[in-house]
C-alpha cells in the first residue's frame, strides 16, 4: 500500500538511507531538512537525482525541527497537495561527545531541543491530520542507548533520546483510540556508514576537558570509542536500519511491533527493553486501560 511519509533529519544518515529505501517501496516521500536553499541544496539536488534515475516518488520539504514555523509550514504543505499524511519517521537528531561536566547547560538545552522537542513540534503539526483520518503510523527512531550499555562521555545524547524514547512511549497509548500505530526503531551504535559519530559536538568548556585528559580520566574517550567500534561486526550496515523501517511501514496496519531493535554489536538493550515494555503492558492490563496497547480498527 503506496504512503505519504514524512521523515525528519533526512539530509544524510539514517534518514537519507530511509528516504530512499522507502520511496524504493513505492511510498511518496518528503526527505525534511532545513536550509534545502542554501547549505542542504546539494542533498536536495542529490535526492532530486535520485528519484530520477530510479524513477521513484522522494521529494525533499524544508523542515526545520528546531523551528515551530518551519515545521508548520512544512507539514501544511505536504498535506495540502495530497489532502493526506499517513507516516510520520521522527529521525532527526544530533550526537555530542565529551566530558558531561564540561557541557554548558545551553549545549544540554540545544541536545534536547534537537532530539526531543523536535518531535513535539512535528506532532502538534500532523497529528491533527491523522486523527481526523482515523488512521495512520508514528515511527520513532530511538537508540539502544537509552536502555543498553551506556560509555561514558556521551551523557547529553543519551539523556536526550533517553527522554524521546519516553516521550515516544507516552504518544503510544494516548494515539490508540484515535486509531494511529506507534514503532519504536532502535538502532545500536552504528559507528560507520553514517556520520554521527564523526560530525557529534564538542563540549564547549574545553578547560574542563583538559582537566579529565590530563587526570585520572586520560585515554577514556579514546578507549570508549575505540571499544564500541570493537563491538561493531565486520558486515553491520547502517542500512539495515532503514530496510527494518521499509519493512515495519510495510506490515499490515494494527499488526506492526511496538518496538524493534538493530543491534549488531548486542549492547543489552533489547533486554532491558523487553521487561520495560512487558511492565508497561501489564500496568495497563492492571488498571483497565490494555485496550491503550494496540491501535482501534475501524
Amino acid at each position: 500500500m503506496k504512503n505519504v511519509i514524512v521523515i525528519t533529519g533526512a539530509s544524510s544518515g539514517f534518514g537519507a538511507l530511509t528516504a530512499r529505501a522507502l520511496a524504493d517501496a513505492g511510498h511518496t516521500v518528503y526527505a525534511g531538512m532545513r536550509e534545502t536553499a542554501d547549505r542542504n541544496a546539494p542533498q536536495v539536488k542529490a535526492a532530486a537525482d535520485y528519484a530520477r534515475e530510479h524513477g521513484v516518488d522522494l521529494r525533499s520539504v524544508e523542515l526545520d525541527v528546531a523551528s515551530d514555523a518551519s515545521v508548520d509550514q512544512g507539514i501544511a504543505s505536504i498535506i495540502a497537495e495530497h489532502g493526506h499524511l499517513d507516516v510520520i519517521v521522527h529521525n532527526a537528531g544530533h550526537m555530542s561527545f565529551g566530558p558531561a561536566e564540561a557541557f554548558t547547560p545551553e549545549q544540554y538545552a540545544e541536545l534536547f531541543d534537537v532530539n526531543v522537542l523536535s518531535t513535539q513540534r512535528v506532532n502538534r503539526a500532523a497529528l491533527p491530520q491523522l486523527r481526523k483520518q482515523g488512521k495512520g503510523l508514528v515511527v520513532w527512531v530511538s537508540s539502544s542507548s537509552t536502555r543498553g550499555g551506556t560509555p561514558p562521555y556521551l551523557a547529553p545524547y543519551f539523556a536526550a533520546k533517553a527522554a524521546m524514547d519516553s516521550v515516544a512511549v507516552s504518544y503510544a497509548s494516548e494515539l490508540t483510540r484515535w486509531g494511529i500505530e506507534t514503532s519504536i526503531i532502535v538502532p545500536g551504535a552504528f559507528t560507520k556508514g553514517t556520520n554521527h559519530f564523526a560530525h557529534s559536538g564538542k563540549p564547549a568548556d574545553q578547560a574542563r576537558v583538559a582537566e579529565y585528559d590530563s587526570g585520572p580520566y586520560a585515554g577514556v574517550s579514546e578507549q570508549a570509542l575505540k571499544g564500541l567500534a570493537s563491538l561493531e561486526p565486520a558486515d553491520a550496515d547502517a542500512a539495515s536500519v532503514a530496510t527494518e523501517i521499509v519493512r515495519v511501514v510495510g506490515l499490515p496496519f494494527g499488526k506492526r511491533p511496538f518496538r524493534t531493535h538493530i543491534d549488531p554489536s548486542q549492547d543489552g538493550a533489547e533486554v532491558v527493553n523487553g521487561v520495560a515494555d512487558r511492565v508497561r503492558a501489564e500496568l495497563f492490563w492492571r488498571i483497565g486501560l490494555q485496550d491503550l496497547l494496540s491501535p482501534r480498527i475501524g
